[in-house]
């Protein structure tokens, strides 16, 4: 369709790259309005991970495009140079991704072909998208009726395979894919035509990520699982779900590895404060130096964090609501499993843990190896100091997208009946991203006990924590 040269931007003295398209497409009208589209999609969106356009007209009959340069690489050369990338660093280019992504969809664009030769790294090691030359506006006429497919079938999600009409998760199922063959080094499926690809997109699972890289968390896997489902129903609702989910993840790889380098240590420092407090100080900070810059950095962070007990920071209150922390009794969390199906539950000497202003600590399930609750739902109920009414509760989870419903009681559950005990529903059921807010209905009314009943596990995962509870007036 184009071609793409350097050049010099002779006013300011700068390189730039020109997409010029190419005689033989230049008639088509299509073609011609699909070129014009990329460049007005592109000049909509001024984001760090996006590739920037600076100008676009025609010439002698040529239109063309003038972009940033890029110094650097693809991520498809960097895959194939270095082979599989380590886990903090896919992840890293993962959540830049994601962010542009969610900036084109913010604009009601739909990139419809996420790929890593469409992801330029550059010489600092960001990771920018490109080629937004089939994108489609949600809000215009598209160029392609329902029936023809674009994009590249390596990545194509499968609706796009069948040619039915796309959204912003489609190109997340795409950029699921990308993250995939980062973590693994090679694509999920390969057959001996295009078509052959694409069918399998639609009715094959993914290979188990970690048969391919087996140090990879069951959280890990479950992102990707989620990301790749075959149905746009199961898949992230959008970009700030798998966003969150990917944030709190590296939070906790850098945990457990105890350093991150490259593009990692970047990202880092952009996570939410929230996020940001799972990583050690010395990762944090791994750019101050000296003993001073080090303590100094200690203090500030103490408080940094005393201030952020206080106002409440990063608890999912927006800001501009004046929304007051419900203060819990700290002994008086307990393990909840009634009827005693399934077994014995983890026991009470982990609930406090929930409730004990640690969000490096938690309670959690049993494992079911099967992935499965075996019962209709198990959980954690905690006590206010006295009873109150409340609008909102936050969840923190190493352990994101288990399914729960929020429930209220006056009277003390009966540990051998939850159908006999006084629960009254506060919400519908939702999917717990850690720190996000979750309101809840009658919040007139006091109760003495809140539970929260999980009744499905995470996607990939044997098992459900919770780090922290947090209650809102």
């Amino acid at each position: 369709m184009s071609t793409v040269y350097r050049a010099v931007d002779e006013t300011l003295q700068r390189l730039v790259a020109v997409k010029v398209m190419n005689r033989e497409v230049a008639d088509d009208s299509d073609h011609l309005e699909r070129f014009r589209r990329e460049a007005r999609a592109v000049a909509q969106l001024s984001h760090p991970n996006v590739v920037g356009v600076i100008d676009a007209g025609e010439d002698g009959g040529h239109p063309y495009i003038v972009f940033e340069f890029i110094e650097g690489e693809t991520l498809k050369q960097r895959v194939r140079r270095v082979g599989r990338l380590p886990i903090p660093e896919a992840v890293a280019y993962a959540i830049e991704i994601a962010r542009a992504l969610g900036a084109a969809h913010a604009r009601q664009i739909v990139h419809r072909d996420v790929k890593p030769q469409n992801v330029l790294i550059d010489q600092e090691g960001t990771a920018k998208v490109t080629d937004f030359g089939i994108a489609r506006s949600l809000e215009e006429e598209g160029l392609t009726d329902d029936g023809r497919v674009l994009g590249t079938t390596d990545y194509v999600s499968p609706e796009q395979a069948l040619g039915k009409s796309v959204s912003g998760q489609s190109d997340l199922y795409s950029l699921g894919i990308v993250l995939y063959e980062m973590l693994t080094g090679e694509l999920p499926f390969s057959a001996e035509t295009q078509v052959g690809v694409a069918m399998k997109h639609v009715s094959e699972q993914l290979p188990d990520l970690r048969s391919k890289r087996p140090e990879a968390s069951a959280a890990l896997a479950a992102i990707v699982d989620t990301a790749t489902a075959k149905h746009v129903e199961e898949r992230y609702a959008d970009d700030q779900e798998l966003i969150a989910d990917l944030e709190t993840l590296l939070a906790l790889e850098a945990q457990r590895a105890g350093s991150v380098t490259g593009e990692a240590t970047t990202v880092m420092a952009s996570l939410p404060r929230r996020t940001r407090r799972r990583v050690p100080l010395m990762i944090r900070h791994r750019r101050t130096m000296g003993v001073l810059g080090i303590v100094l950095v200690l203090a500030v962070a103490g408080v940094a964090l005393w201030l952020s007990s206080r106002a409440h920071h990063g608890s999912g209150i927006p800001h501009g609501k004046v929304a007051r922390r419900v203060p819990l009794c700290g002994s008086c969390a307990t393990a909840y499993n009634p009827d005693g199906i399934g077994g014995t539950e983890q026991d009470n000497s982990q609930a406090h843990l929930a409730v004990d202003g640690n969000p490096n600590t938690g309670w959690s399930t049993q494992d079911y190896y099967t992935g499965q609750l075996d019962k209709p739902g198990v959980g954690i109920y905690v006590s206010p100091t006295r009873a109150t009414p409340v609008s909102a509760i936050v969840i923190d989870t190493s352990t994101p997208r288990f399914h729960a419903r929020i429930y209220g009681s006056d009277s003390r559950p009966l540990a051998t009946s939850f159908a006999q005990s006084d629960w009254r529903p506060l919400d519908s059921g939702t999917t717990i991203v850690s720190g996000e807010r979750v309101r809840l209905t009658g919040a007139d009314r006091k109760y003495s006990y809140l539970l929260v009943w999980i009744t499905k596990l995470p996607p990939g995962g044997n098992y459900a924590v919770i780090d922290e509870i947090k209650l809102y007036s």
